[in-house]
């Protein structure tokens, strides 16, 4: 079988501020250093996105185990846009994973904006309130079963990038600490909104 590259979107919602994801040392980032983080949902098992494909759970948990490694060495980069690549071009990085873990069948992840060139482009369009996507880039084969496109055993995650076209429903990523301790009225609904597509 042909090895493909496959790439996931969601959609991210910079106006989201929840500073209880961030620790204390990077909050103290957030207000000394301008730091900024991103957090939300990155990929989901189990689920039929909007590129008509499905990760199993079991495949995902693997590829999430060994790239936490990555995040483990500060090695986890991403770009802004995807190439047509399997390989992460460094000159094009934009962000680094710092953490990722699991929340039922959502892989969730914190994500912090480097300060490189395309890092000051995805600050720049998350402080404009840009909708952008955080979307999976891996490879792997797939094949064809009741109108669903399934991911199969041999596919490998190479990294999470920030796109401009979300293709899967239900996944937000929020900006932490913006203006911590104050949470606004669209917070509260993009929270709830997170807490019931999470739920099926």
């Amino acid at each position: 079988m042909n090895k493909y590259l496959l790439t996931e979107y969601y959609e991210l919602c910079p106006n989201g501020i929840c500073d209880d994801l961030l620790t204390e040392e990077e909050k103290r980032m957030v207000r000394e250093e301008n730091a900024m983080f991103l957090t939300g949902v990155m990929q989901r098992a189990n689920h039929l996105n909007g590129n008509r494909r499905v990760y199993s759970k079991p495949i995902l948990e693997r590829e999430v185990e060994n790239y936490k490694k990555l995040v483990k060495e500060r090695r986890a980069l991403g770009e802004l846009d995807h190439p047509d690549s399997a390989v992460i071009n460094l000159a094009n990085a934009s962000h680094l994973v710092t953490e990722v873990w699991w929340d039922g069948d959502a892989v969730m992840g914190k994500v912090q904006i480097l300060n490189t060139p395309a890092g000051q482009i995805l600050r720049s369009l998350c402080g404009d309130n840009i909708k952008l996507g955080i979307s999976s880039r891996g490879m792997g084969s797939v094949h064809e079963q009741g109108g669903q496109t399934i991911v199969e055993e041999d596919f490998q995650l190479i990294c999470f990038d920030f796109v401009s076209e979300p293709s899967t429903t239900g996944a937000f990523m929020m900006r932490e600490g913006k203006q911590p301790n104050i949470i606004t009225k669209a917070d509260r609904i993009n929270r709830a909104l997170n807490d019931i597509l999470r739920e099926k």
